[in-house]
């Protein structure tokens, strides 16, 4: 297939089609984004093992892991072998300009790497997600705060944006030597305590149907999850962007505020999410201690389906 142009030696193709249905973006708007943001979005990217998802002309958006086998040979790489699916993964990794390049012009629209670089966690995250509701995103912004003012009483702090949907991410660096447990336990007591700030908004109910209308706050991504990275665009309509925000910005933003077609210009110079972000900190052992005393979300959502289940059988 002939190419439109090249760019650091990547042939790119078709760039004046539809990037997807809905999107009001082409594939050269997504490229060319991504092109301005290289070096905000490389560094987020670079020494982790990335997933992505991608969009294909007349198919459904999907995740690709597996690095495949026709890639470009100076894709660098790293495997792993994946408990749950039983079989070895192959991922890139994204360090640079032309890997970059290459996902785009494959339609690679998200951007999600692993919270490890090698075996060593980086952050600890909470993933806001608010009920569906016409102020969604402000619902959203107010659990953010929960969870700003619960690392302030921890003696910690951390960075935010959007998440390029309809909800927000906290992201806490931490001291290298976290280890993984640890790690998972203090995301977990960092998101009961916020919930008990204001229960009425926030809850950790992992099952759905037990959120009432309130902002959940994921504290499940430590360990083997991924999030959409900063500054990776969305498959949504408009192509909303991951963005990050200072916190006494961010009630007065919107995810529509930040699309690939707005978002570089916005940047100009500065690369927020470096700039805002804090130093690694330790965990408060108080913290830690608490969370291992807290079940893991999915393990007691899973025996809490099983014994509904029994339950509906038994009637």
């Amino acid at each position: 297939m002939a190419a439109d142009e090249t760019r650091d030696g990547v042939a790119l193709t078709n760039l004046d089609q539809p990037l997807f249905d809905g999107a009001g973006a082409t594939k050269r708007d997504l490229v060319d984004y991504l092109d301005a943001v290289a070096d905000r979005i490389i560094p987020v990217l670079r020494d982790r093992a990335l997933s992505v998802m991608r969009v294909r002309p007349g198919q459904q958006p999907f995740m690709q892991k597996n690095l495949p086998k026709y890639a470009p040979e100076w894709i660098r790489s790293v495997s792993f072998w994946a408990e749950a699916s039983r079989r070895q993964v192959t991922y890139a990794l994204c360090d640079d300009r032309r890997t970059l390049l290459w996902f785009a012009n494959q339609r690679a629209v998200e951007y999600h790497p692993a919270l490890f670089v090698g075996n060593r966690p980086t952050h600890l995250i909470l993933d806001l997600d608010p009920p569906e509701h016409d102020d969604s995103f402000s619902l959203a912004v107010r659990g953010a705060l929960l969870v700003r003012q619960a690392l302030r009483d921890a003696g910690l702090s951390g960075a935010v944006k959007t998440s390029g949907a309809k909800g927000v991410h906290v992201f806490v660096p931490v001291a290298e030597g976290t280890a993984v447990d640890d790690l998972a336990a203090a995301t977990r007591a960092l998101a009961a305590r916020a919930e008990r700030l204001d229960p009425a908004l926030a809850t950790t109910a992992f099952i759905r149907e037990d959120r009432e209308g309130k902002v959940f706050l994921d504290s499940t991504r430590a360990g083997g999850a991924t999030v959409a990275a900063a500054y990776s665009p969305r498959i949504r309509p408009g192509v909303p962007v991951s963005f990050p925000v200072a916190w006494d910005e961010l009630d007065r933003v919107a995810p529509a505020d930040f699309t690939v077609h707005t978002a570089a210009a916005r940047l100009e110079e500065a690369d927020p999410w470096a700039e805002l972000m804090p130093e690694p900190q330790p965990l408060p052992a108080d913290l830690v201690e608490e969370g291992h005393t807290i079940p893991v979300a999915r393990v007691q959502a899973m025996h809490e389906g099983k014994r509904r289940a029994r339950a509906r059988r038994a009637e």
